[in-house]
């Protein structure tokens, strides 16, 4: 057999015939954190990524001749460098299928004729994927992979507050400049302002600065006095208060302005963004009259935080928590084990955290499926160490959270989806018609029904259904397919009448009486 990492086929260490040991869905820094822990310790593993390469959002790759930039989001490079030449070797040793540029659209508990195997996963490939290289490849289009166990590492999602302007080009979000930076080295503008809310815009705003941009503000809505609330969170978490003081001497170093309890509340422009107006914010996140200050700019990156991506949790039927920000994450405990027997969960579906929270996580799943599967295996002690980052990345999210009033910055003709073209005005009518949730709100409206489905207007589609309750939390839809899938790839993968595994390109490769390529 051949071993490929770019199609899937896998040597002499592939999958049992009941399938893999473990299936991990998303390679950022958990899912691949678990899938070389679970392969050093024996366990055979498909990991299955949309992305070409792995490393997720936080180690973005540079574009194929170009360096990666050195910037301060890169700290960890050392740990994702040996992450990634230990997945290069269990790849090479057959004991890691990496199946990169797939989306898994739907995963269900597999039925007795699967075997051992309680997992079957369908996966499509991402949009422009080339087609896979013949013969030694499966036909493109749905394939199917069965594990006994599976880890939901699939990550998060930038939230966004629309305000007037907001749709104007030139206006980005904060983390999609840092993946533009991470990307091509290239940036959204000269001038820039970075607003919104989190600790990701120091990191965004240091990133943008060291590349050549001219920050003139960074506009926090939030205060950062209230990390001086809990003291003794602090204090366990020291290796944050040091990141911490290096961002802080980093924004001196490029002269880079914070102001705290502020907010963009609209942009200016015609052909794209030439200026914004900021304005001081109550503790409800209300805007101040009188405050407003109008900056010059011809870029503007804006983010609220991060949510967690839970389509496939929701569906799967995991119980969720809410973050003291809002947002909603799965319910895992202290070995990343979710109430759904055989399904663990890790790094940002867990709730928000940072890479070394996920990269604890993800080391604690892996040896939790080993034990699950082979009895006790021992491993590094992490779980005090991520109680503890858990600890912070709460009062992290109650920081920063929203506050009740931010709906005020919206105007009634402030378009709140963008995909669907959809205005608070129509909103507000829904809500005075009875919506009184997002999905009551999207039948009436159509908003959250585009191509990005909700990700980019669901936090203001379900507040302005709640009657103009900024702090509503989110209440993530149960859908059947978690991504686009075309009608064709869905006929094609109808199961084949008669027994026996399915004959066409969904067929689980490896599995006894199956013909064609090996291993998915």
């Amino acid at each position: 057999m051949t071993s490929s990492a770019a199609d899937g086929t896998r040597g002499s260490g592939g999958p049992a015939p009941g399938g893999y040991d473990l299936a991990v869905i998303g390679a950022g820094p958990a899912g691949l954190a678990a899938a070389v822990t679970a392969a050093d310790i024996g366990l055979s593993v498909v990991l299955i990524d949309a992305s070409e390469r792995p490393g997720g959002q936080y180690f973005r790759h540079a574009a194929p001749g170009l360096a990666p930039h050195g910037n301060p989001v890169h700290h960890k490079r050392a740990t994702f460098a040996a992450l990634s030449a230990r997945l290069a070797a269990h790849v090479r040793g057959g004991r890691i299928t990496h199946l990169p540029r797939r989306h898994v659209w739907t995963a269900e508990e597999s039925g007795p004729a699967a075997g051992p195997a309680r997992w079957t996963l369908r996966h499509v490939p991402v949009d422009g994927a080339p087609a896979a290289p013949a013969p030694t490849a499966p036909a493109d289009g749905i394939r199917v992979t069965r594990a006994r166990c599976l880890l939901l590492a699939t990550g998060a999602y930038e939230r966004q507050l629309p305000f007037p302007g907001w749709t104007l080009p030139g206006v980005v979000a904060a983390g999609g400049a840092q993946a533009l930076l991470k990307d091509s080295g290239a940036l959204p503008g000269r001038r820039i302002v970075v607003a919104g809310s989190g600790p990701l815009l120091l990191a965004v705003a240091v990133s943008l600065a060291e590349a050549g941009a001219d920050i003139p503000v960074l506009a926090e809505a939030a205060s950062y006095t209230g990390y001086g609330g809990r003291p003794g969170v602090l204090a366990r978490n020291p290796a944050k208060a040091v990141e911490g003081a290096r961002l802080a001497a980093d924004l001196l170093r490029y002269r880079i302005r914070p102001r705290t309890r502020s907010a963009v509340v609209r942009a200016h422009g015609t052909e794209r963004v030439e200026a914004v107006t900021l304005a001081t914010l109550d503790r409800d996140w209300r805007p101040v009259a009188g405050t407003e200050v109008r900056i010059a700019c011809d870029a503007l990156a804006v983010g609220h935080g991060l949510v967690p991506q839970l389509e496939l949790a929701v569906a799967l039927g995991c119980t969720l928590r809410t973050a003291p920000d809002g947002t909603p994450a799965v319910e895992a405990d202290d070995q990343q084990r979710t109430d759904v027997a055989g399904l663990w969960a890790a790094g940002e579906s867990t709730g928000i955290g940072g890479v070394e929270l996920a990269l604890l996580e993800g080391r604690s799943a892996a040896l939790s499926v080993a034990s699950a599967l082979h009895g006790s295996v021992r491993g590094p002690g992490s779980r005090t160490a991520a109680a503890r980052q858990r600890r912070f990345a709460d009062l992290m999210a109650s920081v920063h959270r929203p506050g009740a009033h931010w709906p005020q910055w919206v105007t009634e003709d402030t378009e709140v989806c963008r995909c669907e073209e959809v205005t608070a005005h129509e909103l507000r009518q829904a809500h005075e018609l009875g919506a009184r949730d997002a999905r009551s709100a999207k039948l009436l409206t159509r908003a959250g029904m585009g191509w990005c489905q909700g990700r980019l207007c669901e936090t203001a589609v379900t507040c302005l259904a709640a009657g103009g309750d900024g702090s509503a939390p989110l209440a993530p839809a149960r859908r059947p397919l978690s991504c686009p899938v075309s009608l064709q790839d869905l006929a094609e993968s109808a199961p084949a009448p008669g027994p026996g595994p399915d004959p066409g390109p969904a067929t689980t490769s490896g599995a006894p009486g199956t013909s064609g390529s090996p291993a998915l």
